[in-house]
């Protein structure tokens, strides 16, 4: 039996906060991927980038669990508090940066 998100419900329609990590630009840092919070809008990198900061941007805010690739072409999800990656049918395209 497949898993299933339990926050799935916590997701809104968002604006990307910015085309980069928020955190990265202020601070003058690099990334290596971006994650959109999806429930904010937040943009931050991935934990495979020095800051880590849409992971900090969860442990600051544990009732933002869900965040989608802000990468061009990607459309998976990821629920920080479930540790699960999906896909959600019928979604529209993920947001992406230029």
């Amino acid at each position: 039996m497949a898993q299933t998100c339990e926050h799935l419900g916590t997701a809104r329609d968002v604006s990307p906060s910015g085309d980069g990590c928020v955190e990265c630009l202020r601070d003058g840092g690099r990334w290596v991927h971006l994650r959109i919070c999806m429930s904010c809008g937040h943009v931050g990198c991935c934990n495979s980038s020095p800051g880590k900061h849409a992971t900090a941007h969860w442990h600051e805010h544990p009732e933002h669990p869900l965040v989608r690739s802000f990468e061009p072409g990607e459309n998976w999800w990821w629920c920080f508090q479930d540790e699960l990656t999906f896909e959600v049918d019928g979604a529209p395209p993920a947001p992406s940066h230029g």
